[in-house]
């Protein structure tokens, strides 16, 4: 049941569009995936894909899937092959427009599916930061980075205010996929319609005005931010925009030509508008095939002196010297045939990472992660991580299996069981299925000793 409040209001708004709009709420929810290019690349996914896809509009790598497939069970997701999310939420990352070597941080980013297509933007060079200041949610999101295999990503659970005082200034583009009331989660999920209330759409736009103005301190001189909702609330979408651009002049809404069945923005639904609002987007679920979400996309002068990098306000991060790490070296030269990764060492306790190259020193702040995690020091010798699995690719190592999707030997290794393996020579050996990695086992006398992670570990 919608909540009659909530129906009064869009009925109020929309007026002849309402009929239309009510009744997207009976269908079912529109279910897709998003191919993981930092992995495989789409021609390939399609080849060997066994779901029946059609193509998301909007999005290049983005495709709808049958109400009956189930890819959340499919090795392939374990892989880390795709990202399960709703069509709507594909929509803003793109509008950033990552490059290759920028800074970016991903504000509110649980449970990932934003950060991970930042990050296959980025391919694997520049800096990400992934942040969410709730601590469950803020270990979703370090599970999914790692499973999609991102090197370059550092996952905090931080609050914005802290954030702000620690890297000031620093990021070429920012996403604030802003907490909100959930409108467009209605259709999927019943609880969002429960816990809705009028109050509760206030108490999120007060707080999306503080994330916004945190973001704002972060983002550099000509830097670009996104703004994004997944409500249908004007006090929440128009009205967040506009009450940031009348204490931020120095940001500007930037016009971008909206995908089909994208609307305008609408600033005759808010109190005071600033000029620009019409170039916000709204995805309407009586208009899409989507559950529905807001956009903005902001630019931040540059001023007198032109763009310009900022350092973080306790400098960088110092990395290892080669001795630190001389263990993890000869791990490498015995089951690699290259490392194909560049950055800092970085040691916590007997866990050993790789961090971003150049970047910002993290003392006194919450992270989860701290850039790709490669193993773990043992006495006298190096164990291997399941994220540097997930990261490698078979030709980058000396010894792997490729496993069928077909069949049960990829569900038994992903159930932890032993596998017989007669032809390879003794040492760490990568698994795969279908050329991509899973993790890793370990070769002895024929026999593959199974090192998937307990937890993650099916049936």
């Amino acid at each position: 049941m919608l909540p009659k409040e909530f129906l009064t209001r869009m009925q109020s708004l929309l007026g002849e569009e309402f009929p239309a709009f009510e009744l997207s709420f009976e269908r079912e929810p529109y279910k897709a995936l998003r191919v993981n290019t930092e992995k495989i690349t789409v021609e390939d996914f399609l080849r060997i894909s066994p779901f029946a896809l059609r193509r998301v509009p909007w999005t290049e790598n983005g495709f709808y899937y049958e109400v009956g497939d189930q890819p959340g069970r499919h090795p392939f997701h374990e892989a880390g092959l795709y990202y399960i999310q709703e069509p709507s939420a594909m929509a803003p990352a793109p509008f950033l427009e990552v490059k290759e070597g920028e800074r970016v941080l991903d504000l509110c980013a649980a449970p990932g599916g934003k950060t991970t297509q930042l990050a296959a933007g980025m391919k694997g060079e520049g800096l990400l930061i992934s942040n969410e200041i709730h601590p469950a949610r803020a270990r979703i999101l370090s599970e999914n980075v790692e499973r999609m295999g991102l090197v370059n990503t550092i996952v905090t659970n931080e609050s914005p205010e802290k954030l702000a005082k620690v890297v000031p200034g620093y990021f070429d583009k920012i996403l604030v996929d802003a907490p909100c009331s959930g409108e467009g989660m209605f259709r999927k999920n019943e609880e969002a319609a429960g816990e809705w209330s009028p109050e509760n759409v206030t108490l999120c736009s007060r707080r999306q005005d503080q994330i916004l103005e945190e973001a704002a301190k972060m983002l550099r001189p000509g830097g670009r931010l996104v703004y994004s909702t997944c409500t249908f609330a004007p006090e929440e979408d128009e009205g967040s925009i506009s009450r940031f651009l009348h204490e931020h002049p120095e940001f500007s809404v930037q016009y971008v030509k909206k995908p089909e069945g994208f609307q305008a923005g609408r600033p005759d639904w808010i109190m005071h508008p600033v000029p620009g609002l019409e170039d916000t987007m709204r995805l309407m679920p009586h208009k899409i095939e989507g559950e529905g979400h807001y956009l903005a996309i902001l630019q931040k002068e540059s001023g007198p002196g032109g763009s310009f990098l900022c350092t973080a306000a306790g400098g960088e991060e110092k990395g290892l010297s080669e001795k630190e790490y001389r263990d993890f070296t000869l791990f490498c030269e015995e089951n690699l045939r290259e490392f194909p990764f560049r950055g800092i060492y970085l040691r916590f306790g007997e866990q050993l990472y790789l961090g971003p190259a150049g970047m910002p020193a993290l003392k006194g702040l919450k992270v989860l992660r701290p850039g790709l995690h490669l193993g773990t020091f043992k006495k006298n010798r190096f164990e291997p991580s399941h994220a540097l699995a997930l990261a490698l690719r078979p030709t980058q190592v000396r010894r792997y299996i490729n496993l069928s999707a077909e069949g049960n030997e990829a569900a038994r290794f992903l159930s932890g069981q032993t596998l017989t393996y007669k032809d390879g020579e003794k040492g760490w050996c990568l698994v795969c299925v279908e050329g991509c990695s899973l993790g890793w086992g370990k070769l002895t006398a024929g026999i593959l000793k199974n090192h998937y992670p307990k937890g993650l570990r099916k049936g």
